[in-house]
This record gives structure tokens, sequence and C-alpha cells, in this order.
């Protein structure tokens, strides 16, 4: 059978609720960070981010944490076939915190649990078949049924000549040896726990652990003799995680020292927390493994995927993609705290963002001032219009990709809501409207605060007017202005989309733009998205792009703004804005909305009749920008 995956991780399958708060005791945690987690959907995702074709096996819930997994894990790019959804069962929370850099207070809740319920009839033999590794991890030894199911995936594998893997990722609590006050806990001697793991050994062509949790699998705490007792049972290359030490192989015979394994480079880094560490170390071992690479090298990998994690706050979300790992082992460690190092920060957000937004046909309707003018206006019947608004975005966009919304949470907050989870892009602006110098509306705050009671879908938009020739004092509080509103869109993990209409504040030229766009970036301003003006030339198309991809390659792109112009005149813009890739689209408003705004706020046409008028208009610039954008690939010789 044709492997068309290269792993398959088996068993744990948790929502883990992260205490935000840094330094103090889980009972003084106010607020919580929601990730996935469980060792082997963390390692799932850490190895799918590295360039892996990556799959699950577990169970959820049939409830919003069973669902948040599964829709994490697409997003990621992890093959879910083997997730199954679990009627009966909720699925696992684990509650954390960081203490310090060597205390996490960690409660699990996994009372009969989803995945604990995984049986025999979840392990298909095909699927099994497909893979070329099969990664376990310990927990799933430690009840006959889950244990059951892991064997039997296990033998399968065997079967299909496909290689297998053991994190033994010891946690007492789950084995009945700890208390659920003890869920850091990371060894508690047990002769039946070792006596378990010692009956599957033999199973595995891999084996990796801390020195503890080799303790636990050879049944001795001195760790050579345990890894000994392990080689007595198993064929397997053995992996010795040693913390700040790095990390030893021993693929034969266990010498008499640690030091005598092979070694990878490590990474001297600050230690901020440790949880996930080891799925993350994991990650880049099976990367290096299942691709060729000698051991030092899958080690170095290793490493360094650790040394990700124990610098960032969660698991999964910590972990780099191959982009970022091959940012970092090309240039090294400049700040120990890689956390704060911004351009290994920035690789980290932009090669991990979700979702394919290649083509973006937007219809912007967070206008507010514009509505506001027009007669029979008022916030109730805004708010009613912009419904009718999006209910033509879903008519035009029919459930497929690549459409999308532009909404406000003042006069627009009902249909900005029903859009929730509808699969539209969602852009929320902030800016007072035609403020200069820019000013937040008030839910957002002067310090942008009010971010973090945003969805996370939620695309953060300002508009601001600025001009290369503007004054000195004017420039540096509208600079000020987006940095702040940046840096909250970063900290509160929002995508932020700048439109910047230089236009309205002063004659522009072919450099105006990219001269607005150079600077942004001079003071560390890197967007997601850039919502830009039509340029009228191909220079300052060149340009513009020049600029972005000068200092951000990974950038999401442009969408090209319409300024109430006609169709006609858009389509002459379209025409050359559409060839250049970078250019994903447009964000138009007035355009579509503008006849059907008058009339229904007017009293003078129905809401049918507003909602078709509508859709007529947004139907017509989609086929313009598609036939723009197809035309010009073939005048590129791209596939059309």
């Amino acid at each position: 059978m044709e492997k068309t995956l290269d792993l398959i991780t088996i068993g744990r399958s948790s929502v883990d609720l992260y205490g935000a708060q840094i330094g103090g005791r889980l009972e003084d945690m106010g607020s919580f960070e929601k990730y996935i987690g469980g060792s082997p959907t963390n390692i799932a995702a850490g190895t799918a981010r590295l360039g892996l074709k990556s799959a699950l096996i577990t169970r959820v819930g049939d409830e919003h944490m069973g669902r948040f997994i599964r829709e994490q894990l697409v997003k990621e790019g992890v093959d879910v076939r083997g997730v199954k959804t679990d009627e009966e069962r909720l699925t696992a929370l684990v509650l954390l915190g960081i203490r310090d850099e060597d205390q996490f207070p960690l409660i699990f809740y996994r009372e009969n649990c989803a995945d604990m319920a995984l049986s025999t009839d979840d392990i298909d033999e095909d699927f099994i078949a497909s893979a070329r590794c099969v990664t376990a991890t310990g927990t799933h030894l430690s009840n006959p049924q889950v244990e059951a199911a892991t064997l039997k995936a296990l033998e399968l594998a065997r079967k299909h000549g496909a290689r297998t893997a053991l994190d033994i990722d010891y946690r007492p609590n789950l084995w009945g040896v700890a208390g659920h006050g003890d869920g850091e806990s990371r060894f508690v001697e047990s002769a039946a726990v070792t006596a378990k793991l010692q009956t599957s050994l033999h199973f595995f062509d891999l084996i990796v652990g801390t020195e503890e949790e080799f303790h636990i699998a050879g049944g001795t705490t001195d760790t050579i003799a345990a890894l000994k007792a392990v080689r007595a049972v198993s064929k397997a290359t053995l992996v010795c995680k040693r913390g700040a030490d790095g990390a030893v192989v021993f693929a034969g015979d266990i010498p008499d020292s640690l030091d005598d394994g092979q070694r990878g480079d490590g990474f001297p880094i600050e230690v901020f927390n440790v949880l996930g560490a080891g799925d993350g170390f994991m990650s880049g071992l099976l990367k290096g493994w299942l691709t060729g690479e000698d051991w030092p090298t899958a080690l170095t990998f290793a490493n360094a995927c650790g040394a990700f994690a124990v610098s960032r706050h969660g698991c999964t979300p910590a972990y780099p993609s191959l982009e970022e790992l091959d940012f970092f082992l090309k240039r090294g460690v400049v700040e120990p705290a890689l956390r704060k190092d911004a351009a290994l920060e920035q690789i980290h957000w932009s090669t991990n963002r979700k979702g394919d937004w290649t083509t973006m046909r937007v219809f912007a309707f967070d206008h507010r001032m514009q509505l506001e003018d027009l007669e029979g206006a008022t916030p109730e019947r805004i708010d009613m219009f912009k419904t009718l608004c999006l209910k033509s975005a879903h008519q035009v966009a029919d459930g497929r990709k690549g459409y999308g919304i532009l909404c406000d949470g003042r006069v627009g907050r009902t249909a900005l809501y029903q859009a929730a989870g509808s699969g539209l892009w969602i852009g929320r602006p902030v800016e007072f409207p035609g403020s200069r110098p820019l000013t937040f509306e008030g839910e957002i705050g002067l310090d942008c605060g009010g971010l973090n009671e945003w969805p996370r879908e939620h695309v953060v938009k300002v508009l601001c007017f600025y001009h290369p020739d503007d004054s000195a004092e004017m420039r540096a509080e509208q600079e000020a202005s987006v940095k702040r509103l940046f840096e909250a869109t970063r900290r509160n993990r929002l995508e932020f989309l700048l439109e910047v209409i230089p236009s309205k504040a002063g004659p522009v030229n072919d450099d105006t733009t990219a001269q607005i766009i150079n600077r942004f970036y001079e003071i560390g301003v890197y967007p997601d998205w850039w919502k830009l003006e039509p340029l009228k030339t191909s220079a300052a198309w060149d340009k513009v792009v020049a600029a972005i991809e000068a200092h951000d390659r990974h950038t999401r792109g442009i969408v090209v703004l319409g300024l109430a112009a006609a169709q006609a005149e858009l389509e002459a813009s379209f025409k050359v804005a559409a060839k250049y890739p970078l250019v994903r689209g447009f964000a138009v408003g007035r355009t579509i909305f503008g006849e059907a705004a008058q009339g229904w706020l007017a009293g003078e046409i129905a809401d049918d009749a507003a909602i078709g008028m509508m859709a007529e208009n947004y139907t017509a610039l989609c086929a313009i920008w598609d036939a723009a954008r197809a035309q010009a690939q073939v005048r590129e010789g791209e596939p059309a």
C-alpha cells in the first residue's frame, strides 16, 4: 500500500487551559489561554509544522472542546481521519500554570474522558498501513482498553513495514501512582509501572525519554543501569534527554557513561516554561529521523524545537515552522529569551498563521460615518442594514473559500456576531471614522486593551491617513498610534490589517505609498495585511511590492480598496493590480452597497430588494477580479 502519511501518533488529546499570569500559584490565576494538548496531539501538530504529513488517532468529546481540537488540528495540517468523536464522554482538560522555570502547577481532568475510551475498533488497518511510522506515548499503556488499541496499531505497523516510536511520557498521576494534586510530578517509583512498560518495549524501533522516564522503564534510578535494563528487552535506538545538557543517542550497546552516546548541538537559551518541551523535542527528532538525517543532525533539530518550547507560553503554539527552524539554525541565538527576539518572533507568527487567504473578495461594510449621513439612518437601522449586507455576502460566497467581510462592532454588531464561524474572512475596524490624527473608538481604549475581548478570527483593521509630507508632529503621532495598536494585536494573537490612504492628505506619485510602507516597517510594524488605494501605474505597484517583500516575505498580502469608485473604474484598477501575485484581491464597500443603503434606509426598497442589489454588485466585482487575475496568470504563463 502506498505510504501517504509520514507519521501517525496515537493517544492523549486534551484542551490545555494555560494560566496567563506568570510567577504565581494556580490558585491565583485570573485568566487562561486555550490550546490543544496531550503529548501525541502536540507531536502531530509539531511535526506537521515541520513539513511531515502527520495524523492522529484519538477520541474527543461531542462538544465544544472536542470540536476545538479537531478544528485546530485541521488548521495545523494534521490528518484527522483517526480522530473519533465519542458521544458519551467529555474531552479531557488540563489546567496548568507557570510558577517559575521549574515549577508548573497542573491538574488533569481526565475522569472517564474521551481519549481513554479509545478501543481496538478505532484502529483501521488501511489507515495504519498508509503510514511510514506510528508513534505511541506511555500513558496509553496504562489502561487495558487503550493499551490494547495501542498494541494493535503497533502490530499493524510492523505488519506493513512501518517504523515505530515510543515517547515514554511518564505521568505518575495518569498511571494512578500519584494524587490529583500532584499533576506536575514527573517521577514516582513503581514496580508495577515498570513491569507493564517492559512488556511493550520490544515493539519499538525508537524509544525516547528523560533520565527519570528511563528510570521508570528500567526499574532503577541509576540511569546507565536503567538504559541497560531497557536494552535487555528492546533493540530500539534509545534517546535519553538530559535537560540543559542536551540529549544522547544509543543505537547499540549501552556504554558506562552517558557522555559516550551520540550528541547534537544544544542552545544556550533562557528557560521560561518547561511544559511541552519534550513534545517539541520529539517533533524535531522525528523530523530528522524520518527524513534520513544522521543522529547528531536529528538531535540538533530536536534540541532546537525543545528550546523554542521552553522559551514560550504554551505547548503546541510554541513549536516552530520549518522556515523558523531553518532561520534559527542558520542565524543562531541572538537573544537568549527567544520570545523576546523580534526577528524570530516575526517569523514564528507569520509562518504559523492558519487559513488559506490567497484570494480575497471582501465586501466592506464597516462604514459608519458615511451611513450615518444618509436619510433615515439611526444606529438601529444601520445595524439592521448591515445584517442585509451579511446575507448578500453569504449568498454570493455560497460556502466557498476566498470571501470575506469588513464590519464594525458599533453599528454593525449584530452582523459581526452572526458572521462568527461562517467561513468568511472577518475584518473589524478600530479607528474613530475620519480621525486625523488617528484615534480609536471607545471600545478599544487608548491602550487598545479592548482587543482582549475579540474573537481570534477577527482581523484588526485600522485606517490611517498618512503622508510622507505631513508635519513631523503629525507623523510621530500617527506612527505611535499604529505601533501601539500593532503591539496590542500581537499580544492578543489577532491578525492586523493596515490601511493607508495618502491621497486624502497630500499629492501622491509613484513613490509615495512605497515610502509609507518602508517607514512603518522601519518602526517595527509588520502588518499581516496591507489595504491600499488603487495605484495608477505599474511603476507604483512595482515599488510597493518590492518594499513589502524586502521586509516581510511572509506577509499575507495586499487588498485593494474602492473609494466609492464606479464599477468601470474599479475594473481598470483591478487589471493593473492583478498582475501582482502579492495583491490577493479587493475590499470594496460603497460600490457594492451605496445605492441599496440609500434606498433601504429611506424606506424606498424592501429587504429582499436590497440584498439582491448588493449581491448583484458583489458578484459582478468578484467576476471582474477573477477575470483580471486569470488574464494576468495567462500572461505570466501560470495556470489560469
